[in-house]
């Protein structure tokens, strides 16, 4: 007889709760003589084939074949490429205010809208990054850019070789074995050949992956591997880690391991949108725009003291560990200058370009805009004011005759009369008897009584002829050396001791020829060189520039037009910390130092010599020679390529190693698509190998392309230019004065003579 259903339901309910029960002791115990299974390791990525990565037609050809040994790219083949970095549209947001930083620091997650979601994840670091403009700049715009950049090069690197067809993967996964250590690692490769087994690791910066070296030396060592070849492709010029690295890879695998200096500048663009940075560089009041570039970018991230910028570099490396480009750190912002100016087109904008020393430790950065910014100041002051107001005058006698009122209330007229007075002190410490230079200006004097004998003189600092280059409707400044005159004067005004002679005519002429001929050219060379003058030197180039702003606006109106002699400085005041700066307290110090005296000097004739002096600086003329065609494109072949470079990005001034050059453009549109085309490389005549690099640091070679000099205007000036004043000092009153004073045997006769009177 069948059994009821409710019976078979409730045996099958117990079966079913014994079985779970089993199931969980199991869970916790396991059975036994059985152990748990390891998950199964994520298989190797096999990528894509390179052209399909990128986008890029099988029929690719390429523009200059992949050397088979070390190789530089010649200078006639650099060139740049573009990338958009998503995060660069915020590089000129703030930090939050106090209320929204306390509002979001209760969120437990990241929100959705920006620019909150920006300041939320900056709340989370903000022990490894105190101020926002460091998380900013050092982590968030860059990493941000890190990823896209690698990509942009390495796509160009494919195409420019044309590296396509089956045999070339790209992103292609592999396992390397150190058998020193028995361990295994995982590694990417950037591109690979299957049938040649050419490896690729291209990098866009000049560094290697800190996290990817214990996989390349385990390639190196690896016998799985010992027919394959790696060759490292760098866009920029190897660090001392990439070089160190290379040298560790090759102690290993010898000739396997190649280098390839591929020299390409990276063109960071931003999404349209956000929250822009601006700097107003040479940026006309008023105009619509922005100054966006190369130059501003490196000063954005640029710290105003030593110590800020040695901070904010630790914390950028610590936040990329795969190496970054050329940054901040390798600009020494101390020797910034005005390289280029570009033709000014109303509405259209300006370009122009920086030069400044490389510094290759990355150690420098700090006061990049300070710099910057007096360079752009100083432009507009010689525009808004009349040549006749520059000049200035430190003359005891003239306390009412030292600058022009409102060239006086600017940084440009602080830095030429701070650097009258330093040339004053550096005049009369270049005639100290204890240097060498100064033992034999005493002993070449001419002598009164068995004593050396100079008359008062009046020294001034005046520009000499700039050697420019107008071409293509910009000029670029090629060299602009400063001038110290000097001749005899005499003043009223007494300084301390009594003059130990009154010379003659015939006295007069020898000794202000010892002066000229020894003296002089010393404190020249000074003013050229030292950096206590760099500021003088900046200012006088931005009064080239500013001067042939003036004449191209004669020919058109350009934006700078209601600038020029209007009188108006008011947009360009003297700036922190120079902002409590008066002319009559530099004049009080300098009368002091001429009434109470500042070096004493021991002669042979065992007397006490005092040197003063009154003087000016002179910037009324700005007389320049327009360099031949044929000159500039001897001395200069890639300049004019390399300052449009710079317009947008860091590159090298190929006329000089070790300096670079920074630009911009005063109404700059730097935006652009998520998937920019690369620049197009030049094409060249293909000959199928570049020139090898004779050594492991890279040189000459490269492609064979040398592309045309850019094309100068149709209109060839020649010859020496007319001088932009006329040639008698206006206001310039710039000398020295001297009072001699000697008496028997002591080193400090006039302090005992004044206090005799005193008596």
């Amino acid at each position: 007889m069948p059994k009821p259903i409710c019976n078979r339901r409730l045996r099958a309910l117990r079966r079913s709760a014994v079985a779970l029960a089993c199931a969980a002791v199991m869970a916790l115990t396991g059975l036994p003589g059985i152990t748990l299974a390891t998950a199964a390791p994520k298989p190797l990525d096999p990528g894509k084939r390179c052209d399909e990565l990128f986008g890029l037609p099988t029929s690719t050809s390429p523009t200059v074949d992949l050397p088979e040994f070390d190789a530089s790219r010649a200078k006639s083949q650099w060139d740049e490429y573009e990338y958009v970095n998503p995060a660069k549209e915020w590089d000129g947001l703030g930090p939050p205010s106090a209320a929204k930083e306390a509002a979001l620091a209760k969120l437990t997650k990241a929100p959705a809208t920006q620019p909150d979601r920006v300041w939320w994840r900056w709340l989370q670091q903000k022990d490894k990054y105190p101020k926002f403009e460091d998380y900013r700049d050092a982590k968030f715009i860059t990493n941000s850019g890190n990823d896209p950049r690698g990509k942009a090069f390495e796509r160009k690197v494919i195409k420019d070789h044309g590296l396509v067809g089956p045999d070339w993967i790209c992103q292609k996964e592999v396992e390397f074995k150190d058998p020193d250590t028995g361990k295994t690692y995982r590694r990417k490769l950037d591109a690979y050949n299957t049938r040649t087994k050419q490896i690729l690791e291209i990098k866009s910066n000049g560094s290697p992956d800190r996290r990817e070296i214990p996989k390349d030396l385990a390639w190196a060592k690896d016998p799985n591997w010992k027919d394959s070849r790696a060759k490292f492709v760098f866009a920029e010029p190897q660090k001392a880690d990439a070089k160190k690295f290379l040298g560790d890879m090759r102690q290993i695998a010898g000739d396997r391991v190649t280098e390839y200096n591929y020299r390409s500048d990276p063109v960071e663009l931003a999404p349209k949108g956000g929250q822009r940075a601006t700097s107003g560089l040479l940026e006309p009041p008023g105009q619509s725009g922005a100054t966006r570039g190369g130059a501003t970018d490196l000063i954005r991230e640029s710290r105003p003291t030593p110590k800020d910028m040695a901070e904010y570099l630790n914390r950028r490396n610590v936040a990329n560990p795969g190496g970054l480009p050329r940054g901040p750190g390798g600009v020494d912002f101390s020797t910034l200058d005005l390289k280029y100016i570009g033709k000014p087109v109303k509405g259209k904008g300006v370009d122009f370009a920086f030069d400044a020393n490389e510094d290759p430790t990355e150690n420098s950065g700090w006061g990049g805009k300070a710099k910057a910014q007096l360079i752009s100041d100083a432009f507009f002051t010689w525009l808004a004011l009349s040549p006749d107001k520059f000049w200035v005058n430190l003359n005891p006698d003239e306390p009412d005759r030292i600058m022009d009122a409102k060239f006086g209330k600017t940084d440009a007229g602080r830095v030429l009369l701070e650097a009258d007075l330093q040339m004053k002190h550096d005049f009369y410490k270049a005639m100290d008897p204890d240097t060498d230079l100064g033992k034999r200006y005493w002993a070449a004097l001419p002598k009164q009584n068995g004593y050396p004998c100079m008359p008062g003189l009046r020294n001034w600092i005046e520009p000499q002829t700039a050697q420019v280059r107008e071409q293509d409707g910009g000029i670029y400044i090629l060299d602009t050396p400063l001038r110290l005159k000097s001749t005899a004067q005499t003043t009223i005004t007494p300084g301390p001791g009594t003059p130990i002679c009154t010379p003659n005519e015939a006295e007069t002429k020898a000794a202000q020829r010892v002066i000229d001929q020894m003296i002089v050219p010393a404190v020249e060379n000074t003013i050229n060189t030292a950096p206590q003058y760099a500021d003088l030197r900046r200012v006088y180039t931005a009064r080239v520039a500013a001067e042939y702003i003036r004449q191209q606006d004669a020919k058109a109106p350009t934006d700078y037009h209601k600038i020029i002699n209007s009188g108006d400085v008011s947009h360009w005041p003297l700036r922190a910390p120079n902002q409590n700066w008066t002319r009559e307290a530099l004049f009080n110090k300098y009368r002091y130092i001429y009434t109470h005296g500042e070096f004493e000097y021991k002669i042979p004739a065992n007397g006490t010599v005092q040197v003063y002096l009154v003087g000016g600086v002179d910037m009324y003329k700005q007389p320049k020679h327009n360099v031949s065609k044929a000159r500039f494109t001897a001395q200069h072949r890639y300049l004019p390529r390399q300052a449009q470079t710079s317009v947008k990005t860091l590159t090298d001034n190929t006329d000089m190693t070790g300096q670079v050059l920074l630009g911009a453009n005063t109404a700059a549109d730097d935006t652009g698509t998520s998937t920019p085309a690369p620049t197009p490389t030049p094409t060249p005549t293909h000959t199928g190998r570049p020139t090898p690099t004779p050594t492991h640091s890279g040189g000459g070679g490269g492609s064979t392309h040398t592309p045309a000099p850019a094309t100068p205007a149709p209109s060839e000036p020649g010859g020496d230019l007319a001088h932009t004043g006329n040639d008698f000092p206006i206001g310039l009153i710039s000398g020295i004065a001297a009072a001699l004073a000697v008496a028997g045997g002591a080193l400090v006769w006039w302090m005992r003579r004044r206090k005799t009177a005193k008596e």
